[in-house]
């Protein structure tokens, strides 16, 4: 994940951070894309209950989380229930926008909009709560820099600050396989879809170490993409059990950004970062292109139902 985004990238955090008294372990505050719902899900299987899982997942480790949220899904009774429950478990509720759409296919005033059309629902369910983070939908900063300046002018017109992520597995690439898998109770495809997730964890804690290392000499704190899908809400005990034998210790989102290497990102006063593929170029540090699972997922459980729920 370090070497493949762009916002996110390790890579393209400051290059001129001091360097920190070390640490007893790794840091990493873990955040949670597109609430309250990122689908397909197995038929039968609701919005609520995929988000009542992974609340429980994380409470029972007392992991501090920013979740982020699409207020156009947030559409009934049970979606905003699950909202709800997100806050009622003790976890902050962010932005990123109304209805996930690509910076780079939108005007400028359409991007203030869809950041301003969330804030209705988000500002009641975040009362006491600092609740002014914003996370890019596709991690799509922009077009070009042109944009992606004004882009963050206007997100620091309205109090925001942006979250980073440093660390990622691509979880949302098992969530239609999963989906698959489940509806035509393929037992030992669900095996072979876990078995994949669990390793796509440990490597990618193990390349961004590496990476970190090269880079800045030392673990700078993690923030930590997932997605909320029933396929990360089934396998989150196992990858927080992960994260915990690795010796990571769980913050949350502003004690992992107050630290100096994530200062452009909550300073949006500050130019932008350089991309990952120009600081390294620039720092002389090779990066081998990220894991794709895409070709090996559409092989698991190819017999797809006519329709999966949406």
């Amino acid at each position: 994940m370090i070497r493949s985004l762009r916002l996110c990238s390790l890579v393209a955090l400051l290059a001129s951070c001091a360097t920190m008294q070390p640490q007893q372990g790794p840091e990493i505050a873990i955040t949670i894309d597109d609430l309250p719902v990122h689908a397909p899900y197995p038929r039968g299987l609701t919005p609520l209950a995929v988000n009542r899982e992974m609340i429980a997942a994380l409470r029972a480790e007392n992991a501090p989380v920013t979740a982020f949220v699409n207020a156009v899904n947030a559409k009934d009774a049970e979606t905003m229930e699950a909202l709800r429950e997100w806050r009622a478990a003790g976890f902050v509720l962010g932005n990123h926008t109304w209805s996930h759409r690509h910076l780079n296919e939108m005007t400028l005033a359409e991007f203030e909009d869809e950041v301003v059309k969330e804030e209705p629902v988000l500002e009641p369910l975040g009362a006491g709560t600092d609740w002014r983070w914003f996370r890019y939908p596709f991690l799509d900063e922009g077009k070009d820099e042109a944009q992606r300046i004004s882009a963050r002018q206007i997100l620091a017109k309205h109090g925001y600050r942006v979250s980073a992520v440093t660390t990622g597995f691509s979880d949302w690439a098992w969530t239609t396989a999963y989906a698959r898998c489940t509806a035509t109770q393929n037992v030992s495809g669900i095996a072979q879809l876990e078995r994949l997730y669990l390793a796509a964890v440990k490597m990618s804690i193990a390349d961004d170490h590496e990476t970190s290392h090269q880079l800045y000499g030392r673990d700078i704190p993690y923030v930590l993409l997932m997605h909320v899908s029933a396929m990360s809400a089934h396998m989150m005990p196992q990858v927080l059990t992960i994260y915990r034998n690795a010796g990571f210790r769980f913050v949350s989102l502003p004690q992992a950004e107050s630290d100096p290497a994530y200062r452009e990102y909550t300073d949006l006063r500050l130019p932008p970062p350089e991309s990952p593929a120009e600081l390294a170029q620039r720092r002389g540090v090779k990066l081998p292109p990220p894991p794709d699972y895409s070709a090996t997922l559409a092989t698991i459980c190819p017999e797809a139902p006519a329709a999966l729920n949406p």
